[in-house]
């Protein structure tokens, strides 16, 4: 009999929408709810553990037994039939996580789909679907490296994000900083920060751009924050382009990095290689002394192929005199752009690999009118129609 039931979840499975997880969708699911009807991935399995067993009773297709009226629940519901019900009113800036995406987003879209129901009713959003939004949050101080609470405002009748020192007391305080929601990002950086629910946001300050990294208490407030940015985005769009469809706008309201880590970087002037912590957010490539610097010493605007930009293996040994032992050496790689040539040294083949993967699908996506704005903003335009390097 058990053997029946389980061979039955296993063509349950086979099934159009079974096959991926119910809410990363990844493939090939080995756990399900047989309270919810859902078949889900290992990772999302853990997080309806903590719904607890009345709201989400997890259990493994193959190594559980199943009676037959939890198989026939499976077969009443499935993945696609909890999505008509649990996701009927997901908005379209809500970013929904995927396999790759960080712990805290998985969590955080579980727990308001099954246990706070927030999108079988927009009116249960207003957390993070709300004109401003005023709240606290831990941020890393600039000079101190210390993180201490400070108080963040977002409006979108103002389109800006603000954050202040101290709380207003009763009485009118300027912001310490204001951040312009159109050219601002976020993303999660757990493992940077070293928190879970870290979250790094960027935008523009007097033509470079400033890190600012935060974190909060608790996981719903950090991805309510991470929402409410961009559905302030979304929001503008809307207005803007009453014609595009809604799903459209969504597209890169933040935008993960592409790639970051360590490498080793040349100087200019035949200076010996200095590793650096390197980001690639977008079209800008930035490069940091440490990792949670609030500037980068240097910032790099990639252009099109076109345009004079694009990525080479190996070093320009002509070019570098007495290092060029040190450019022949392995896991080296150069961006060429119209004013400098960059070596790099990745540290192992695997990472180099990585960077010029990413490097080169940069170089060969055609520029947009955003990537014009942010390359005025960055720096001054050459009349090559290029654009110049800004460097610290």
């Amino acid at each position: 009999m058990a053997e029946r039931q389980r061979a039955r979840l296993i063509e349950l499975t086979q099934q159009d929408g079974n096959d991926h997880c119910a809410d990363c969708g990844s493939k090939n699911p080995d756990w399900a709810s047989c309270t919810i009807g859902v078949f889900v991935c290992n990772v999302c399995a853990g997080i309806h553990r903590s719904l607890g067993s009345s709201q989400s009773r997890i259990k493994s297709i193959r190594l559980d037994n199943w009676d037959r009226d939890q198989v026939q629940v499976m077969e009443m519901i499935g993945n696609n039939k909890a999505k008509e019900k649990y996701e009927m009113h997901v908005p379209s800036y809500y970013k929904r996580p995927t396999s790759q995406t960080v712990d805290v987003l998985k969590k955080e879209w579980i727990l308001a789909k099954y246990q706070r129901l927030e999108f079988t009713d927009p009116d249960k959003q207003m957390s993070y679907n709300v004109a401003e939004k005023t709240g606290i949050l831990w941020k890393l101080g600039r000079d101190r490296k210390q993180f201490a609470q400070r108080k963040f405002v977002l409006s979108r009748s103002e389109n800006k994000l603000y954050y202040y020192v101290n709380e207003d007391n009763g009485k009118q305080k300027q912001p310490k900083a204001e951040a312009d929601l159109d050219f601002l990002n976020a993303v999660f950086v757990p493992e940077k920060i070293g928190n879970p629910y870290g979250l790094q946001i960027t935008y523009f300050k007097n033509g470079s751009t400033r890190n600012l990294f935060v974190y909060s208490e608790n996981s719903k407030d950090i991805v309510d924050w991470f929402m409410c940015i961009r559905a302030a985005k979304w929001e503008r769009r809307r207005i803007a382009f009453p014609d595009r469809d809604l799903t459209q706008l969504a597209e890169d309201l933040t935008k993960d990095f592409l790639a970051e880590g360590w490498l080793s970087k040349m100087g200019p002037k035949n200076e010996p290689f200095r590793r650096r912590w390197f980001t690639l957010d977008r079209r800008k490539l930035m490069y940091f002394e440490e990792p949670l610097n609030a500037f980068a010493k240097g910032e790099v605007f990639i252009g099109h192929k076109d345009g004079g930009y694009s990525i080479t293996t190996g070093g320009e040994e002509g070019d570098r005199g007495s290092n060029s032992q040190n450019v022949n050496s392995s896991y080296c790689f150069t961006l060429h752009t119209p004013d400098r040539k960059f070596v790099l040294r990745a540290e192992t083949q695997e990472e180099m690999h990585k960077w010029l993967l990413e490097l080169q699908k940069v170089v060969e996506m055609p520029l947009t009118t955003q990537d014009s704005k942010l390359a005025g903003l960055l720096v001054p335009k050459k009349s090559s129609n290029s654009f110049r390097l800004i460097k610290r």
